[in-house]
């Protein structure tokens, strides 16, 4: 991961998103560009994107200086709603919060909280947003988060070509997080070799 971090850096990033404590240490020794950190924690429950001050603790440690977290309003380990997590980890760990959102309802909520920046990742992976998926970024919840909101928002969640990065900036995107489509070597081969067996046959 930290290869991929330095390739991004010399490919123009100017942040980082990385999951875990190792991983954001071994991005921290090798880079000096800002690193947005979360942990995921595979579990049963529905939230699993940093859902605790801990799993925030492990991070910043590590070396991020802005912690991502689900800020959707679903089930959770340690029983800390949306809101109060948001506060306790800017209070306890003095860092930026990033708020994972899949609504308009739940941005200005998060917004509300205290959250320092606001991103549409979460879009299309829950519930309630379930029928977006495959269908591109929501630029749609952008622009309706870019009318009521100062907070800086972020566009994150399936970005997959330039083109996507520009519609983001003019949706009102603050930066934009791409993820699959620049650090995923298997899936971007795949897409070539799809191309290629279109062209043989």
């Amino acid at each position: 991961m930290a290869a991929f971090a330095q390739a991004a850096a010399l490919g123009g990033a100017v942040g980082i998103r990385a999951n875990g404590a190792a991983d954001v240490r071994a991005i921290r020794r090798t880079l000096d560009l800002p690193i947005i950190g979360i942990n995921k924690l595979r579990e049963t429950w529905p939230v699993f994107i940093t859902p605790t001050v801990a799993s925030a603790r492990g991070v910043v440690r590590a070396g991020a200086e802005i912690v991502a977290l689900d800020a959707t309003d679903r089930a959770r380990r340690g029983g800390l709603g949306p809101a109060e997590l948001i506060r306790q980890v800017k209070a306890e760990l003095g860092v930026l919060v990033m708020a994972d959102i899949d609504t308009l309802e739940n941005g200005l909520r998060a917004a509300e909280a205290g959250a320092d920046l606001v991103g549409t990742t979460l879009s299309g992976y829950t519930e309630a947003t379930a029928h977006l998926l495959g269908k591109g970024p929501d630029f749609a919840l952008l622009r309706a988060l870019a009318r009521r909101l100062k907070t800086p928002l972020i566009c994150e969640g399936r970005i997959e070509s330039p083109e996507h990065v520009a519609r983001a900036f003019d949706a009102g995107a603050f930066a934009v997080v791409v993820g699959t489509a620049i650090t995923n070597p298997t899936a971007i081969t795949a897409r070539y070799a799809k191309a290629a067996k279109r062209g043989n046959d």
